[in-house]
Protein backbone atom coordinates (compact mmCIF):
# COMPACT_ATOMS: atom_id res chain seq x y z
CA UNK A 1 0.00 0.00 0.00
CA UNK A 2 1.42 3.90 -0.86
CA UNK A 3 1.28 5.69 2.17
CA UNK A 4 3.10 8.89 0.64
CA UNK A 5 3.22 9.21 -3.31
CA UNK A 6 4.90 12.30 -4.64
CA UNK A 7 4.05 13.54 -8.14
CA UNK A 8 6.69 16.00 -10.36
CA UNK A 9 7.67 17.75 -7.05
CA UNK A 10 10.11 20.90 -7.49
CA UNK A 11 11.51 22.73 -4.44
CA UNK A 12 13.03 26.08 -4.76
CA UNK A 13 14.91 27.82 -1.67
CA UNK A 14 15.04 31.45 -2.77
CA UNK A 15 17.24 31.24 -5.43
CA UNK A 16 18.44 27.18 -5.50
CA UNK A 17 16.84 25.05 -6.77
CA UNK A 18 17.01 22.05 -4.52
CA UNK A 19 14.56 19.15 -6.45
CA UNK A 20 13.28 19.30 -9.99
CA UNK A 21 10.00 16.77 -11.08
CA UNK A 22 11.47 14.42 -8.40
CA UNK A 23 9.02 11.29 -7.93
CA UNK A 24 8.71 8.96 -4.94
CA UNK A 25 6.24 6.35 -3.56
CA UNK A 26 6.74 5.25 0.27
CA UNK A 27 4.97 1.90 0.96
CA UNK A 28 3.30 0.76 4.44
CA UNK A 29 6.23 -1.52 5.79
CA UNK A 30 9.10 -0.28 4.11
CA UNK A 31 12.48 0.96 6.09
CA UNK A 32 14.02 3.28 3.98
CA UNK A 33 17.56 4.87 4.12
CA UNK A 34 17.40 8.37 2.54
CA UNK A 35 21.56 9.59 1.70
CA UNK A 36 23.12 11.70 -0.05
CA UNK A 37 25.92 14.47 0.73
CA UNK A 38 25.35 17.48 3.09
CA UNK A 39 23.00 20.30 1.53
CA UNK A 40 21.54 17.56 -1.26
CA UNK A 41 18.06 18.26 0.34
CA UNK A 42 17.62 15.27 2.09
CA UNK A 43 15.70 17.72 5.34
CA UNK A 44 14.21 20.05 3.11
CA UNK A 45 12.73 16.86 1.75
CA UNK A 46 11.25 15.67 5.11
CA UNK A 47 10.01 19.34 5.26
CA UNK A 48 7.95 19.17 1.68
CA UNK A 49 6.45 15.73 3.34
CA UNK A 50 5.11 17.27 6.49
CA UNK A 51 3.81 20.82 4.72
CA UNK A 52 6.37 22.73 6.13
CA UNK A 53 7.59 23.43 2.63
CA UNK A 54 5.07 23.42 -0.77
CA UNK A 55 6.05 22.03 -4.36
CA UNK A 56 6.04 24.51 -7.12
CA UNK A 57 5.02 24.13 -10.35
CA UNK A 58 1.56 21.97 -9.88
CA UNK A 59 3.68 18.90 -7.95
CA UNK A 60 1.52 16.97 -5.59
CA UNK A 61 2.22 15.01 -2.17
CA UNK A 62 -0.30 12.81 -2.30
CA UNK A 63 -0.86 10.98 1.65
CA UNK A 64 -3.08 7.60 1.74
CA UNK A 65 -6.61 8.79 4.09
CA UNK A 66 -6.05 8.34 8.14
CA UNK A 67 -2.30 8.43 7.33
CA UNK A 68 -0.26 9.72 10.25
CA UNK A 69 3.23 10.61 10.41
CA UNK A 70 6.19 11.87 13.25
CA UNK A 71 9.08 14.32 11.81
CA UNK A 72 12.15 13.97 14.10
CA UNK A 73 13.92 17.28 13.16
CA UNK A 74 17.37 17.38 13.47
CA UNK A 75 17.68 20.50 16.00
CA UNK A 76 13.82 19.83 17.98
CA UNK A 77 12.07 22.68 19.25
CA UNK A 78 10.62 21.73 22.85
CA UNK A 79 10.02 23.33 26.49
CA UNK A 80 13.21 24.22 27.87
CA UNK A 81 11.43 24.47 31.30
CA UNK A 82 10.37 21.19 31.57
CA UNK A 83 12.93 18.02 32.81
CA UNK A 84 13.67 15.57 30.14
CA UNK A 85 11.38 13.00 31.43
CA UNK A 86 7.93 15.45 31.75
CA UNK A 87 8.92 15.91 28.34
CA UNK A 88 8.65 12.90 27.26
CA UNK A 89 5.96 11.82 28.93
CA UNK A 90 4.41 14.56 27.42
CA UNK A 91 5.46 13.29 23.78
CA UNK A 92 1.78 10.92 23.89
CA UNK A 93 -1.02 13.40 24.74
CA UNK A 94 -3.17 10.56 24.19
CA UNK A 95 -2.36 8.34 27.32
CA UNK A 96 -3.23 11.68 29.76
CA UNK A 97 -6.93 11.99 27.59
CA UNK A 98 -7.97 8.38 27.37
CA UNK A 99 -7.09 8.00 31.26
CA UNK A 100 -9.42 11.20 32.13
CA UNK A 101 -11.92 9.99 29.88
CA UNK A 102 -11.96 6.27 31.63
CA UNK A 103 -12.18 7.72 35.41
CA UNK A 104 -15.06 9.71 34.07
CA UNK A 105 -16.92 6.82 32.83
CA UNK A 106 -15.64 5.02 35.60
CA UNK A 107 -17.57 7.92 38.18
CA UNK A 108 -20.13 8.05 36.03
CA UNK A 109 -21.34 4.51 36.65
CA UNK A 110 -22.08 5.26 40.37
CA UNK A 111 -24.43 8.03 38.73
CA UNK A 112 -28.06 7.02 39.26
CA UNK A 113 -29.34 8.14 36.29
CA UNK A 114 -26.29 5.68 35.06
CA UNK A 115 -26.61 2.75 36.51
CA UNK A 116 -30.77 3.05 36.55
CA UNK A 117 -30.50 2.98 32.90
CA UNK A 118 -30.28 -0.20 30.90
CA UNK A 119 -29.38 1.17 27.78
CA UNK A 120 -27.05 4.17 29.05
CA UNK A 121 -25.35 1.32 31.09
CA UNK A 122 -24.81 -0.54 28.79
CA UNK A 123 -23.19 2.26 26.32
CA UNK A 124 -20.98 3.08 29.50
CA UNK A 125 -19.71 -0.35 29.49
CA UNK A 126 -18.58 -0.56 25.99
CA UNK A 127 -17.22 2.44 26.02
CA UNK A 128 -15.33 1.62 29.20
CA UNK A 129 -14.22 -1.92 27.70
CA UNK A 130 -12.76 0.44 25.00
CA UNK A 131 -10.94 2.79 26.75
CA UNK A 132 -9.21 0.18 28.60
CA UNK A 133 -8.58 -1.65 25.89
CA UNK A 134 -6.63 1.17 24.36
CA UNK A 135 -5.25 2.69 27.84
CA UNK A 136 -3.93 -0.93 28.13
CA UNK A 137 -1.90 -0.59 24.45
CA UNK A 138 -0.85 2.71 25.28
CA UNK A 139 1.37 1.25 28.03
CA UNK A 140 -1.71 1.90 31.10
CA UNK A 141 -0.25 2.39 34.41
CA UNK A 142 3.17 1.29 33.42
CA UNK A 143 3.28 4.26 30.80
CA UNK A 144 5.95 6.19 33.33
CA UNK A 145 8.17 3.16 33.18
CA UNK A 146 8.08 2.81 29.97
CA UNK A 147 8.94 5.99 28.99
CA UNK A 148 12.13 5.91 31.57
CA UNK A 149 12.67 2.98 29.97
CA UNK A 150 13.04 4.20 26.38
CA UNK A 151 15.38 7.73 27.87
CA UNK A 152 17.71 5.13 29.28
CA UNK A 153 17.88 2.87 26.65
CA UNK A 154 18.74 5.50 23.75
CA UNK A 155 21.79 6.53 26.18
CA UNK A 156 20.35 9.07 28.53
CA UNK A 157 21.79 8.76 32.60
CA UNK A 158 19.31 8.49 35.31
CA UNK A 159 20.30 11.76 36.62
CA UNK A 160 19.44 13.87 33.57
CA UNK A 161 15.76 12.86 33.94
CA UNK A 162 15.20 15.09 35.97
CA UNK A 163 17.06 18.07 34.80
CA UNK A 164 15.52 20.76 32.94
CA UNK A 165 16.02 20.17 29.29
CA UNK A 166 17.62 24.30 29.23
CA UNK A 167 20.77 22.76 30.85
CA UNK A 168 20.96 19.43 28.52
CA UNK A 169 22.99 19.36 25.62
CA UNK A 170 21.75 19.30 21.81
CA UNK A 171 22.23 15.82 21.66
CA UNK A 172 20.14 14.90 24.73
CA UNK A 173 17.84 17.19 23.71
CA UNK A 174 17.39 15.16 20.30
CA UNK A 175 17.04 11.65 22.07
CA UNK A 176 14.34 13.56 24.28
CA UNK A 177 12.26 14.19 20.93
CA UNK A 178 13.47 11.13 19.35
CA UNK A 179 11.50 9.43 22.24
CA UNK A 180 8.38 11.45 22.51
CA UNK A 181 7.69 10.42 18.81
CA UNK A 182 8.78 6.40 19.54
CA UNK A 183 5.75 7.06 22.36
CA UNK A 184 3.32 7.95 20.14
CA UNK A 185 3.68 5.94 17.50
CA UNK A 186 2.94 7.78 14.13
CA UNK A 187 2.14 5.21 11.27
CA UNK A 188 4.82 6.79 9.38
CA UNK A 189 8.70 7.72 11.28
CA UNK A 190 10.48 10.68 9.68
CA UNK A 191 13.89 10.67 11.75
CA UNK A 192 16.78 12.95 10.66
CA UNK A 193 20.12 11.73 11.98
CA UNK A 194 18.86 10.17 15.02
CA UNK A 195 21.92 8.47 15.62
CA UNK A 196 24.27 11.51 15.60
CA UNK A 197 24.76 11.82 19.25
CA UNK A 198 23.57 8.30 20.55
CA UNK A 199 26.67 6.27 21.96
CA UNK A 200 27.15 2.14 20.82
CA UNK A 201 24.40 0.99 23.79
CA UNK A 202 22.05 3.68 21.94
CA UNK A 203 22.95 2.87 18.76
CA UNK A 204 22.04 -0.72 19.28
CA UNK A 205 19.23 0.16 21.16
CA UNK A 206 17.99 2.12 18.02
CA UNK A 207 18.62 0.05 15.51
CA UNK A 208 16.24 -2.59 17.56
CA UNK A 209 13.44 0.02 17.88
CA UNK A 210 13.17 0.34 14.12
CA UNK A 211 13.41 -3.07 13.35
CA UNK A 212 10.37 -3.49 15.26
CA UNK A 213 8.72 -0.95 14.58
CA UNK A 214 5.14 -1.76 13.30
CA UNK A 215 5.09 1.01 10.71
CA UNK A 216 7.15 2.63 8.17
CA UNK A 217 10.70 4.42 8.96
CA UNK A 218 12.17 6.69 6.45
CA UNK A 219 16.06 7.42 8.47
CA UNK A 220 18.61 10.08 7.49
CA UNK A 221 21.81 8.97 8.66
CA UNK A 222 25.67 8.41 7.54
CA UNK A 223 26.27 5.62 9.82
CA UNK A 224 26.89 2.79 7.26
CA UNK A 225 26.77 0.68 9.66
CA UNK A 226 23.15 1.52 10.43
CA UNK A 227 22.09 1.56 7.41
CA UNK A 228 23.06 -1.71 6.77
CA UNK A 229 21.63 -3.11 9.77
CA UNK A 230 18.09 -1.87 9.52
CA UNK A 231 16.92 -0.67 6.14
CA UNK A 232 14.96 -2.58 3.66
CA UNK A 233 15.32 0.33 1.38
CA UNK A 234 17.80 3.20 0.02
CA UNK A 235 16.54 6.38 -2.12
CA UNK A 236 19.54 8.50 -2.73
CA UNK A 237 19.29 12.34 -3.21
CA UNK A 238 21.74 13.54 -5.74
CA UNK A 239 21.83 16.20 -8.41
CA UNK A 240 18.04 16.90 -7.31
CA UNK A 241 16.77 13.48 -8.42
CA UNK A 242 16.19 10.52 -6.71
CA UNK A 243 17.22 6.76 -6.83
CA UNK A 244 15.38 4.22 -4.88
CA UNK A 245 17.08 0.63 -4.20
CA UNK A 246 15.92 -2.33 -2.50
CA UNK A 247 18.52 -3.74 -0.07
CA UNK A 248 21.05 -2.28 2.29
CA UNK A 249 23.63 0.56 1.79
CA UNK A 250 25.97 -1.67 1.09
CA UNK A 251 24.56 -3.28 -1.53
CA UNK A 252 23.35 -0.32 -3.28
CA UNK A 253 27.06 1.47 -3.83
CA UNK A 254 27.96 -2.22 -5.21
CA UNK A 255 25.07 -1.62 -7.58
CA UNK A 256 25.18 2.00 -7.89
CA UNK A 257 29.11 1.47 -9.34
CA UNK A 258 27.86 -1.53 -11.49
CA UNK A 259 24.69 0.93 -13.28
CA UNK A 260 27.39 3.73 -13.36
CA UNK A 261 30.19 1.28 -15.66
CA UNK A 262 27.10 -0.03 -17.55
CA UNK A 263 26.05 3.98 -18.02
CA UNK A 264 29.69 5.47 -18.61
CA UNK A 265 29.74 2.01 -21.77
CA UNK A 266 26.50 3.01 -22.70
CA UNK A 267 27.10 6.82 -23.17
CA UNK A 268 30.63 5.78 -25.14
CA UNK A 269 28.56 3.48 -27.48
CA UNK A 270 25.53 6.24 -27.91
CA UNK A 271 27.91 9.29 -28.54
CA UNK A 272 29.90 6.95 -31.17
CA UNK A 273 26.48 6.46 -32.89
CA UNK A 274 25.96 9.81 -32.59
CA UNK A 275 29.42 10.91 -34.43
CA UNK A 276 29.15 8.49 -37.01
CA UNK A 277 25.39 9.88 -37.85
CA UNK A 278 26.42 13.44 -38.03
CA UNK A 279 29.41 12.76 -39.36
CA UNK A 280 26.99 10.84 -42.29
CA UNK A 281 23.91 13.30 -41.96
CA UNK A 282 26.87 16.46 -43.32
CA UNK A 283 28.13 14.49 -45.82
CA UNK A 284 24.48 13.86 -47.76
CA UNK A 285 23.67 16.92 -46.90
CA UNK A 286 27.28 18.52 -48.64
CA UNK A 287 26.45 15.63 -51.75
CA UNK A 288 22.92 16.62 -51.98
CA UNK A 289 24.06 20.42 -52.57
CA UNK A 290 27.39 19.52 -54.81
CA UNK A 291 25.51 16.74 -57.09
CA UNK A 292 22.07 18.49 -56.43
CA UNK A 293 20.73 15.27 -55.47
CA UNK A 294 17.39 14.92 -54.00
CA UNK A 295 17.62 11.14 -52.54
CA UNK A 296 21.13 12.58 -50.47
CA UNK A 297 18.63 15.10 -48.94
CA UNK A 298 16.41 12.76 -48.18
CA UNK A 299 18.88 11.00 -46.48
CA UNK A 300 20.26 13.46 -44.15
CA UNK A 301 16.65 15.08 -43.38
CA UNK A 302 15.52 10.91 -42.26
CA UNK A 303 18.79 10.36 -40.35
CA UNK A 304 18.22 14.22 -38.75
CA UNK A 305 14.81 12.94 -37.50
CA UNK A 306 16.18 9.58 -36.09
CA UNK A 307 19.42 11.56 -34.55
CA UNK A 308 16.41 13.86 -33.30
CA UNK A 309 14.19 11.08 -31.31
CA UNK A 310 16.95 9.24 -29.99
CA UNK A 311 17.07 9.20 -26.13
CA UNK A 312 19.92 10.62 -25.05
CA UNK A 313 22.19 8.38 -22.41
CA UNK A 314 23.19 11.08 -19.60
CA UNK A 315 26.81 11.22 -19.02
CA UNK A 316 27.82 9.77 -15.67
CA UNK A 317 29.31 11.93 -12.60
CA UNK A 318 32.33 9.10 -12.21
CA UNK A 319 34.32 11.72 -10.15
CA UNK A 320 32.73 13.70 -8.10
CA UNK A 321 34.26 17.20 -5.89
CA UNK A 322 35.05 15.64 -2.84
CA UNK A 323 37.08 17.46 0.62
CA UNK A 324 40.68 16.95 0.03
CA UNK A 325 42.48 16.45 3.04
CA UNK A 326 46.23 15.28 3.57
CA UNK A 327 47.34 14.10 6.70
CA UNK A 328 50.82 14.50 6.73
CA UNK A 329 52.22 13.99 10.15
CA UNK A 330 56.08 13.12 10.51
CA UNK A 331 57.60 10.15 12.60
CA UNK A 332 58.49 11.40 16.38
CA UNK A 333 58.61 9.97 19.51
CA UNK A 334 58.60 6.04 19.33
CA UNK A 335 56.46 5.99 22.80
CA UNK A 336 53.66 8.73 22.06
CA UNK A 337 51.49 7.90 25.33
CA UNK A 338 52.02 6.52 28.51
CA UNK A 339 49.42 6.34 31.53
CA UNK A 340 50.90 5.03 34.85
CA UNK A 341 47.90 4.66 37.41
CA UNK A 342 45.52 7.30 35.94
CA UNK A 343 42.75 7.71 38.47
CA UNK A 344 40.02 10.78 38.39
CA UNK A 345 37.20 11.38 40.55
CA UNK A 346 34.44 13.80 40.54
CA UNK A 347 33.20 14.57 43.95
CA UNK A 348 32.14 11.11 45.70
CA UNK A 349 31.86 9.77 41.98
CA UNK A 350 34.89 7.94 40.51
CA UNK A 351 35.13 7.69 36.78
CA UNK A 352 38.72 6.19 36.03
CA UNK A 353 40.85 4.25 38.05
CA UNK A 354 44.01 2.92 38.37
CA UNK A 355 44.80 3.12 34.14
CA UNK A 356 47.83 1.81 32.89
CA UNK A 357 48.06 1.69 28.72
CA UNK A 358 50.72 3.02 26.46
CA UNK A 359 50.01 4.03 22.47
CA UNK A 360 52.83 3.59 20.40
CA UNK A 361 54.24 5.31 16.92
CA UNK A 362 51.63 4.58 14.31
CA UNK A 363 49.20 2.96 15.61
CA UNK A 364 45.03 3.70 15.41
CA UNK A 365 43.62 3.10 18.48
CA UNK A 366 39.71 3.48 19.17
CA UNK A 367 38.28 4.51 22.46
CA UNK A 368 34.92 3.15 22.64
CA UNK A 369 32.28 2.88 25.82
CA UNK A 370 29.07 4.22 26.71
CA UNK A 371 28.47 7.55 26.94
CA UNK A 372 29.06 8.52 30.82
CA UNK A 373 31.80 6.30 30.92
CA UNK A 374 34.90 8.48 31.18
CA UNK A 375 36.02 8.68 27.62
CA UNK A 376 36.21 12.39 27.10
CA UNK A 377 37.62 13.06 31.13
CA UNK A 378 40.20 10.98 29.95
CA UNK A 379 40.93 12.40 26.50
CA UNK A 380 40.89 16.31 27.94
CA UNK A 381 43.29 14.95 30.90
CA UNK A 382 45.55 13.71 28.01
CA UNK A 383 44.94 17.34 26.32
CA UNK A 384 45.89 18.52 30.12
CA UNK A 385 42.69 20.33 30.46
CA UNK A 386 42.14 17.85 33.32
CA UNK A 387 44.38 17.28 36.25
CA UNK A 388 44.08 13.29 37.54
CA UNK A 389 43.77 12.53 40.93
CA UNK A 390 46.10 9.90 40.95
CA UNK A 391 48.76 8.82 38.04
CA UNK A 392 51.16 10.61 36.10
CA UNK A 393 50.24 11.21 31.65
CA UNK A 394 53.43 11.19 29.55
CA UNK A 395 53.34 12.41 26.33
CA UNK A 396 56.26 11.51 23.84
CA UNK A 397 59.40 14.05 24.08
CA UNK A 398 58.78 15.01 19.78
CA UNK A 399 54.84 14.36 19.80
CA UNK A 400 52.97 17.25 18.62
CA UNK A 401 49.37 16.96 19.85
CA UNK A 402 46.45 17.89 17.55
CA UNK A 403 42.82 17.46 18.83
CA UNK A 404 39.47 17.30 17.12
CA UNK A 405 36.26 18.23 19.04
CA UNK A 406 32.82 16.87 19.41
CA UNK A 407 31.28 20.31 19.71
CA UNK A 408 33.77 22.09 17.81
CA UNK A 409 35.19 23.70 20.66
CA UNK A 410 38.56 24.06 18.90
CA UNK A 411 36.86 26.62 16.87
CA UNK A 412 36.21 30.81 17.77
CA UNK A 413 32.69 31.48 16.06
CA UNK A 414 33.38 34.85 16.37
CA UNK A 415 35.84 34.20 13.70
CA UNK A 416 35.67 33.98 9.60
CA UNK A 417 36.98 30.68 8.36
CA UNK A 418 39.45 32.79 6.43
CA UNK A 419 40.86 34.07 9.73
CA UNK A 420 40.90 30.75 11.18
CA UNK A 421 42.85 29.55 9.01
CA UNK A 422 45.59 32.53 7.86
CA UNK A 423 46.11 32.59 11.61
CA UNK A 424 46.99 28.61 11.94
CA UNK A 425 48.95 28.88 9.09
CA UNK A 426 50.55 31.75 8.67
CA UNK A 427 49.01 32.13 5.15
CA UNK A 428 48.13 35.19 2.81
CA UNK A 429 44.74 35.76 1.79
CA UNK A 430 44.94 34.19 -0.99
CA UNK A 431 46.46 30.81 0.02
CA UNK A 432 44.40 30.49 2.84
CA UNK A 433 40.95 31.07 0.12
CA UNK A 434 42.55 28.02 -2.21
CA UNK A 435 42.77 26.03 0.67
CA UNK A 436 39.89 26.54 1.83
CA UNK A 437 38.12 26.08 -1.22
CA UNK A 438 39.70 22.45 -1.47
CA UNK A 439 37.41 21.71 1.94
CA UNK A 440 34.57 22.42 -0.10
CA UNK A 441 33.92 26.16 1.31
CA UNK A 442 32.57 28.72 -1.25
CA UNK A 443 34.04 31.99 -1.88
CA UNK A 444 31.35 33.51 0.21
CA UNK A 445 31.96 31.07 2.49
CA UNK A 446 35.26 31.91 3.14
CA UNK A 447 34.86 35.14 4.72
CA UNK A 448 31.48 34.20 6.84
CA UNK A 449 31.62 33.83 10.41
CA UNK A 450 32.03 30.33 11.75
CA UNK A 451 29.00 30.97 13.90
CA UNK A 452 27.15 30.77 10.45
CA UNK A 453 28.63 27.43 9.30
CA UNK A 454 26.38 24.02 9.78
CA UNK A 455 28.13 21.16 11.73
CA UNK A 456 28.94 19.37 8.56
CA UNK A 457 31.08 22.97 7.61
CA UNK A 458 32.24 23.55 11.36
CA UNK A 459 33.54 19.55 11.16
CA UNK A 460 35.60 20.14 7.51
CA UNK A 461 37.43 23.37 9.10
CA UNK A 462 38.38 21.77 12.06
CA UNK A 463 40.15 19.26 9.89
CA UNK A 464 41.18 21.69 7.87
CA UNK A 465 43.00 23.36 10.94
CA UNK A 466 44.43 19.92 12.04
CA UNK A 467 46.24 19.75 8.45
CA UNK A 468 47.79 23.25 9.16
CA UNK A 469 48.64 22.37 13.04
CA UNK A 470 51.24 19.71 11.95
CA UNK A 471 49.90 17.53 14.77
CA UNK A 472 51.93 13.76 14.59
CA UNK A 473 49.58 12.89 17.18
CA UNK A 474 45.40 12.78 16.73
CA UNK A 475 42.69 13.25 19.40
CA UNK A 476 39.77 12.71 17.98
CA UNK A 477 36.75 13.10 19.59
CA UNK A 478 33.54 11.92 17.49
CA UNK A 479 35.08 13.49 13.72
CA UNK A 480 32.55 12.03 11.62
CA UNK A 481 29.30 12.99 13.73
CA UNK A 482 28.62 15.77 11.10
CA UNK A 483 29.90 14.82 7.81
CA UNK A 484 28.50 13.16 5.07
CA UNK A 485 29.78 9.07 3.81
CA UNK A 486 31.62 10.98 1.29
CA UNK A 487 33.30 13.01 3.45
CA UNK A 488 33.72 10.20 5.96
CA UNK A 489 35.47 8.08 3.61
CA UNK A 490 37.82 10.82 2.42
CA UNK A 491 38.66 11.13 6.37
CA UNK A 492 39.26 7.27 6.44
CA UNK A 493 41.95 7.38 3.63
CA UNK A 494 43.79 10.27 4.78
CA UNK A 495 44.21 8.49 8.30
CA UNK A 496 45.55 5.06 6.59
CA UNK A 497 48.27 7.64 4.71
CA UNK A 498 49.06 9.58 7.58
CA UNK A 499 52.48 9.45 9.36
CA UNK A 500 51.79 9.51 13.19
CA UNK A 501 49.44 8.44 15.77
CA UNK A 502 45.50 8.51 15.88
CA UNK A 503 43.45 7.98 19.46
CA UNK A 504 39.66 8.34 18.33
CA UNK A 505 37.05 8.53 20.24
CA UNK A 506 33.60 7.67 18.02
CA UNK A 507 30.42 5.38 17.78
CA UNK A 508 30.68 4.90 14.00
CA UNK A 509 31.17 1.59 14.03
CA UNK A 510 32.07 1.78 10.05
CA UNK A 511 34.73 3.95 10.51
CA UNK A 512 36.31 2.37 13.65
CA UNK A 513 36.26 -1.14 11.44
CA UNK A 514 37.79 0.79 8.77
CA UNK A 515 40.72 2.91 10.50
CA UNK A 516 41.66 1.28 14.33
CA UNK A 517 43.93 -1.98 14.69
CA UNK A 518 43.08 -1.85 18.12
CA UNK A 519 40.23 -1.03 20.76
CA UNK A 520 40.21 0.69 23.60
CA UNK A 521 36.87 -0.23 26.10
CA UNK A 522 36.41 2.53 28.84
CA UNK A 523 34.11 0.56 31.13
CA UNK A 524 33.65 0.17 35.04
CA UNK A 525 36.39 3.17 35.57
CA UNK A 526 38.73 0.88 33.58
CA UNK A 527 40.52 0.06 30.08
CA UNK A 528 39.67 -3.50 28.45
CA UNK A 529 41.91 -4.01 25.31
CA UNK A 530 41.04 -5.48 22.19
CA UNK A 531 43.05 -6.29 19.10
CA UNK A 532 41.35 -5.32 15.78
CA UNK A 533 38.48 -2.82 14.86
CA UNK A 534 34.75 -2.62 15.96
CA UNK A 535 33.54 -5.90 14.76
CA UNK A 536 36.69 -8.03 16.28
CA UNK A 537 36.24 -6.22 19.60
CA UNK A 538 31.83 -7.71 19.08
CA UNK A 539 32.81 -10.79 18.58
CA UNK A 540 35.95 -11.01 21.18
CA UNK A 541 33.28 -9.47 23.50
CA UNK A 542 30.55 -12.00 23.35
Amino acid sequence: MVQIQLSNVTLLLGAKRIFENLNWEIQRGQRIGLVGANGAGKSSLFKLIQGEHAPELGGLVTRARSISSGYLPQHPELDSTQTAFDAALAGNPRVAEVRAELERVESSLSDPEIYGHEKKLQRALERQSQLVEEYHALGGDSYPERVRSLLLGLGLAEGELSKQLSVLSGGQKKLVGLARLLLVRPDILLLDEPDNHLDLPGKMYLEKLIREYDGTVVIISHDRYLLDAVVTHIAELEDGKLTTFEGDYSSFIADKETRLARQEEMFRAQKHEIDRLAAAIKRYAIWGKVYDNEDFARKAKSMQKRLDKMDKVEKPILERRKMELRLSGWRGSNKVLELEGVSKSFGERRVLTNLNQIIWHGERVGLIGANGAGKSVLMRMILAQETPDAGEIKIGPSVVVGHYAQEHETLDFNQSALDAVRYAGALSESRATAFLLRYLFTYKQVSQKISEFSGGERSRLQLALLVLSGANFLLLDEPTNNLDIASAEVLELALEDFVGTVLVISHDRYFLDRTVERVLVVEDGSLREYVGGYSDYLVAAE
